[in-house]
């Protein structure tokens, strides 16, 4: 399929694998998408700077690839950025088309039924597009696709006049009149205000007050505003403008009467000055985006609703009320919309957006019916099978991105990268074209069917391993699947049974990767008869929103601590008989049960092995320590200096399936990590007691 990307300043089109239906999703085929002046142009100027100017201006993520370069090194942290750099971002977030699937959970939505959508994380410039239940709503059917693909923006306007609470005969002063202020006079006008604009283009000014607004100024004029108001000024300002000047929002609370409200919709400059505002006691909102919902990842991801009697206009509700007000000609968008372009056309849509004097106001891309394609191959050159492992990476988020493919890349002489699947067509096509593999797709079902795909390496969030692991191996894929093997018993017990009944099965390889460091390498030989081990990560903190303390990450012990109880297993060799586990009690909402803790384990050989595992440490001190005492020897290992043993990883993965050589970790170990794991987890959350 076709979609929109940005990158080093140019708008370009690009031919991506579609999405998949997912739980709690919809997949839409695109009609029209609404290209959003200010936002959109100001990514792709953003896109066009260097690096270092970039850089300069997000500080948080410089921090944050500093700190990768200290835990990963420069090569995997180069990786990640250039192949952020090559990508580039999708871009739009308004849009609206026809049903195609339905995904799981959702049964008010049906194919062929006509939906607008909204979010910059899904509704984007492009053919197909899946997206959230609550970022999804049915369109009325008098009004057109081409009007409800406005919603985002129109959503956006809607909630800032809610945030200032407008009531019949009031008048507004709206600062800014591009499509979202248009939109916002008008809405302000159905609520039965009177509304002056204020613009430095007189073209819009003008076509503002062809939509019905009362007065418009090219600048801010107090003394004549106060005429207009009988001389107290106007009960509300709302800012819809975009600029660095800091000058509008002082100009916003000059013109307000006593203990009027100003509302932020825009981006301006925020240097406030407090005799603007304090004599006059002046409220200041701030309105965030289409409404409440927005960034609550419980809400847009997960479609956990806000109840009405609650919370009255959410942004699905909002966006529902927008296009309410189209169908029935209350708010009038064609004047507003200059021009429709096919998609192929989006470079010169952007184009006109930089070039063009004055700015188009509002800009739509046209599709039309795309042929819905999971996967796409470019092709190569034929190589021989049993030269090399064909492998396909399932999961394109940065830890592939950052270890796994450059570490694929260098090992040539064991694997070929010959496809990338991600759930986000986009980044499927933009790392596999990276890492030069053929094939970029969205349905793992699809790449597991192919013939031509020997093994695959798994790195998605751990709620998908189980299910994934099996249909791999069932289709006689070898798996080395990212830690952790599963995160429920009963998902245990399902891998258990299969490897019981199978009588010939593909290689699994679950990423435990620390038993694979030249460190550890060295450690274990000097091991003789039971020893005492003592292993202590300093975690970091992770807030309680992540997705590892959530269903999908089965949180800290399951998805990071079973590392070093398969560390603790390859070490003393021997199955565990005994397992205690305590944890700290939480003295807030902050941490949570099962990443502060203390979990001992006995072995059948007399070892005993303690793991210290916390989130309250400071991130100067190490992250890993242990310390083993055995046969009159202290060992010590104080972080993995050289590596954590990923690429030796892939290389034991390599060697054992062309070799069919041992399985580089036994599967009863790689049962015992997780048993470990799920046992020290129903101590901590359950209270039990466990003896295994």
């Amino acid at each position: 399929m076709k979609q929109v990307m940005i990158r080093q300043g140019q708008s370009v089109v690009e031919e991506v694998p579609a999405p998949q239906a997912e739980k709690g999703r919809v997949l839409v085929q695109v009609d029209h998408s609404c290209i959003s002046p200010g936002t959109e142009l100001s990514a792709v100027q953003a896109s066009g700077q260097p690096l270092w100017k970039q850089a300069l201006k997000n500080p948080n993520k410089v921090k944050k690839a500093l700190e990768m370069v200290m835990t990963q090194g420069f090569k995997k942290t180069k990786s990640v950025v250039d192949g952020k750099q090559l990508a580039g971002n999708p871009t739009g977030y308004s849009a609206a088309g026809r049903v195609l699937q339905v995904g799981e959970g959702i049964t008010d939505l049906r194919v062929g039924d006509r939906v607008a959508c909204a979010g910059a994380q899904c509704a984007h410039h492009a053919e197909v597009i899946s997206v959230p239940r609550n970022l999804t709503v049915a369109i009325p059917e008098a009004l057109s696709s081409a009007h409800a693909s406005t919603v985002t923006m129109g959503a956006i306007a809607l909630q800032g006049v809610r945030r200032a609470k407008p009531t019949l005969g009031e008048t507004f002063v709206v600062i800014g009149l591009g499509l979202l202020g248009q939109l916002t006079v008008q809405l302000l006008k159905v609520n039965g205000c009177h509304v002056i604009g204020i613009d430095l283009d007189a073209q819009r000014n003008a076509l503002a007050e062809e939509l019905g607004i009362e007065r418009t100024f090219q600048v801010s004029d107090p003394l004549e505003i106060g005429r207009l108001t009988d001389g107290h000024g106007a009960d509300g300002v709302i800012i819809t403008a975009a600029s660095t000047s800091h000058s509008i929002i002082s100009d916003a609370f000059n013109l307000c009467r006593r203990k009027g409200r100003v509302v932020l919709v825009g981006d301006v400059g925020l240097n406030l000055k407090r005799a603007d505002f304090y004599q006059k006691e002046i409220d200041f909102f701030i309105s965030t985006s289409y409404g409440p919902g927005r960034y609550d990842s419980s809400y847009e991801e997960k479609g956990i609703d806000y109840p009405i009697s609650y919370v009255r206009w959410t942004e699905n509700r909002n966006m529902s009320s927008y296009l309410d007000l189209l169908a029935k000609g209350m708010v009038k968008v064609d004047a507003l919309i200059e021009k429709i372009y096919p998609i192929d056309q989006a470079g010169e849509a952007f184009e006109a957006l930089k070039t063009l004097s004055p700015k188009p106001l509002g800009l739509l891309l046209a599709y039309a019916q795309a042929e819905l394609s999971h996967t796409i191959t470019t092709p190569s050159i034929r190589v021989k099978k049993g030269e090399l492992i064909n492998v396909a990476v399932i999961g394109a988020g940065s830890f592939a991105k950052g270890v796994h493919l450059p570490h694929l890349e260098s090992l040539d002489r064991y694997f070929r990268i010959a496809a990338v699947v991600s759930r986000s067509g986009h980044n499927a096509a933009t790392t596999a074209k990276q890492f030069k593999a053929p094939i970029a797709s969205t349905s793992f079902e699809e790449v597991i069917e192919n013939p031509d795909i020997d093994a695959l390496i798994i790195t998605t969030r751990h709620d998908l391993h189980k299910n994934m692991a099996l249909a791999g191996l069932k289709a006689g894929k070898h798996l080395l699947l990212e830690k952790p093997l599963c995160i429920h018993r009963e998902e245990l017990e399902e891998i258990k049974s299969y490897f019981a009944e199978a009588k010939e099965t593909p290689l699994l390889l679950t990423g435990f990767n620390r038993r694979f460091s030249p460190s550890i390498a060295k450690i274990k030989k000097d091991l003789k008869g039971p020893m005492i081990i003592n292993y202590r990560m300093n975690a970091g903190f992770i807030p309680k929103e992540h997705w590892v303390h959530q269903e999908e990450g089965g949180g800290r012990n399951i998805g990071e601590a079973c590392h070093i109880y398969d560390l603790f297993t390859y070490l003393t060799g021997s199955r565990v008989v005994e397992i205690n586990a305590q944890s700290i009690s939480p003295r807030s909402e902050k941490f949570q049960i099962n990443e502060n803790f203390v979990a001992t384990m006995q072995f059948e050989d007399g070892s005993l092995a303690t793991l210290t595992y916390t989130s309250l440490g400071s991130k100067s001190y190490p992250k890993e320590l242990m310390e083993i005492y055995v046969d009159g020897k202290v060992l010590h290992l104080d972080e993995y200096k050289k590596s954590k043993g990923q690429r030796e990883e892939l290389q034991a993965f390599g060697d054992a399936i062309l070799s069919g050589s041992e399985w580089p970790i036994p599967l009863w170990q790689q049962i015992q990590a997780t048993e470990i794991s799920l046992s020290v987890e129903e101590q901590l959350t359950k209270g039990q007691y466990v003896r295994d």
